[in-house]
């Protein structure tokens, strides 16, 4: 497996260089399965899985590909095996996009994707936005408004509880198992003011909760790894804890 995890998507040229470097070919010779999978605990969720595919948020699936297809993890269970791996095992690229990670990951391993892309012989790649990129990781945390987590599990007394100065923002962290296809965590979203739980003391103590390394990426960063070697690709600023 080829990856590129991102906080952002395709958002500097630099990352774009990245993904071709990976794919092998240009953008326009590939074919690419879409995975809207992660969005839809949210409120409206289909609306923000449509941002993906028009506008200007859409820095994944409007890049030129030769083909863009729609995989949805949580109905592959009701279909046949051999009907939708043949399309996995077509593409050149999976895009998953963000939204929540402890979700997208049970679906990822529920759906028969990750069994499916161990057995694969030639290497796919795998492009993740935000919790795309998290759920890739074995270990992973993700904070929470709600005292129980993305998959309904109830948090545990030792979840940390992040407060804003203005005290007005209250999360509580959530730890998972990923893919496992990278044995580090990642956050993103790094200093973004949207995401205030991936700033100053609240971002020190998430990273310090994990007991793996922790690269913390900003929208103008990712990560390309190939042959379990890591890759900073950076425009902005990223961080890297170690336990």
């Amino acid at each position: 497996m080829k990856l590129l995890l991102t906080s952002s998507g395709i958002s500097n040229d630099s990352i774009h260089a990245a993904l071709v470097d990976l794919l092998g070919k240009p953008v326009a010779e590939s074919h690419a399965l879409f995975i809207p999978t992660a969005i839809y605990p949210f409120a409206q969720g289909s609306f923000y899985a449509g941002n993906a595919l028009w506008g200007e948020r859409a820095k994944l699936v409007n890049l030129g590909w030769k083909s863009v297809g729609l995989l949805e993890l949580t109905a592959l269970p009701s279909i046949d095996r051999e009907v939708w791996a043949a399309s996995v095992e077509a593409a050149d690229v999976l895009l998953a996009w963000g939204g929540d990670p402890v979700f997208l990951s049970y679906w990822l391993k529920r759906s028969g994707l990750v069994d499916l892309l161990s057995s694969i012989g030639r290497e796919m790649v795998y492009v993740g936005v935000s919790a795309g990129s998290m759920a890739a990781s074995a270990m992973f945390a993700e904070t929470y408004q709600s005292p129980r987590g993305g998959n309904g599990n109830a948090l545990s007394s030792e979840d940390i509880l992040f407060t804003s100065e203005q005290g007005d923002f209250h999360r509580t962290l959530m730890t998972a198992q990923g893919a496992g296809w990278v044995d580090f965590a990642i956050i993103p979203h790094f200093e973004n003011p949207n995401h205030p739980d991936a700033c100053g003391t609240n971002l020190e103590r998430w990273a310090a909760k994990l007991p793996v390394p922790v690269y913390v990426i900003d929208d103008q960063t990712a990560l390309k790894i190939t042959g379990g070697k890591v890759e900073v690709i950076s425009e902005g600023t990223w961080r890297l804890f170690t336990p």
